[in-house]
């Protein structure tokens, strides 16, 4: 069997949008009777793909470019349903994800309120329970995301499902979106509390746009127990401490940051990392978004060893780590 398969792998850090397979969103997209912009489905499959030289040039351009699609496709009970399935089944054939926590937005799965969130966060249940079924060794749980492009009021309803449906597949709650003016992280922090009385996992997507002072805020006043990112913290050496002592887990996705223009190069990147693991932050190896990016955890790994910004040993390491640091066993 190849290394890709005999090693039990964890990924904490992947979003529906960026991980289903792209001939069964083609699939699902003519069933459902999309109108796609494109009757050719190699177009369709660089429509929502990134090619091996292909970059964005910011998280706008990232969720235009490819999440408006994916996530249409994926906005009904049934479509969700099979997105979820195949991803969990998917991870574990092609690299050995034994436990995989998979991320979304259930109103970016609604059609702008057409659609009701519990029928598409129940199909997102089904959907685990059937790739649990069918593959009997591996674990998943499912996480619930905010967003800065959203009101007040409709992150708490997010976190409001959340609480509903722990202990059924929900896990934890996230934040995510590009940077807003609009936004404020304090407004959003008493939902995290929500979340935590609710026996709920929070981790925060923050510190990959370069916000420290955004970062900070988060670690101190929010404290959530993984941070989605985080590099920037690699620029401030007390951030990093504060980090190492409360255990706070970072989620890193190398292949995103490099293709999102959120680090320069790969030079960058192998500084980024050894800063923050010389520190003594706890940092796991994820994909962000397998099919958008084409890639793995176990490609993902072997990446960082090319390069030499890790180690054999600390690919392993990082590996225990996102098991230790999963919410599943809440």
């Amino acid at each position: 069997m190849p290394a890709s398969t005999t090693i039990p792998r964890a990924e904490l850090h992947t979003h529906l949008g960026g991980a289903v397979d792209p001939p069964i969103l083609w699939s699902i997209a003519h069933r459902q009777g999309i109108r796609l912009p494109t009757k050719d489905y190699w177009e369709f499959e660089a429509m929502i793909t990134m090619a091996a030289h292909d970059h964005n040039r910011s998280l706008n351009e990232m969720n235009e470019r490819f999440y408006k699609w994916t996530e249409l496709i994926q906005s009904s009970p049934e479509a969700i349903q099979e997105s979820v399935a195949s991803v969990i089944g998917g991870g574990y054939r092609k690299c050995n994800l034994v436990l995989q926590e998979l991320r979304f937005n259930p109103m970016f799965r609604n059609r702008s309120g057409e659609r009701d969130l519990d029928h598409i966060i129940n199909a997102a249940l089904w959907g685990l329970e059937r790739a649990i079924l069918e593959y009997p060794t591996v674990k998943a749980g499912l996480i619930l995301m905010m967003d800065r492009r959203l009101t007040r009021e409709q992150n708490a309803i997010i976190v409001q499902k959340a609480s509903k449906y722990r202990g059924k597949g929900i896990i934890g709650v996230d934040l995510a979106g590009p940077d807003r003016r609009s936004f404020s992280m304090a407004e959003v922090a008493p939902l995290f509390q929500r979340a935590k009385d609710a026996g709920l996992g929070v981790t925060v997507h923050c510190g990959e746009t370069g916000d420290l002072d955004e970062m900070r805020y988060v670690v101190r006043e929010i404290a959530p127990d993984r941070i989605g990112h985080g590099i920037a913290a690699a620029r401030d050496r007390r951030l990093m401490d504060k980090l190492a002592e409360a255990g706070t887990t970072l989620e890193l996705c190398p292949t995103s940051n490099l293709k999102n223009r959120m680090v320069r190069d790969v030079r960058e990147l192998k500084r980024i990392i050894g800063g923050l693991l010389a520190h003594g932050v706890r940092a796991t190896i994820n994909t962000d978004g397998p099919e958008l990016y084409h890639t793995n955890v176990h490609k993902e790994g072997e990446f960082l060893i090319k390069i030499g910004a890790l180690s054999r040993k600390q690919i392993a390491q990082c590996n225990q780590w996102a098991f230790d640091a999963s919410f599943i066993r809440r």
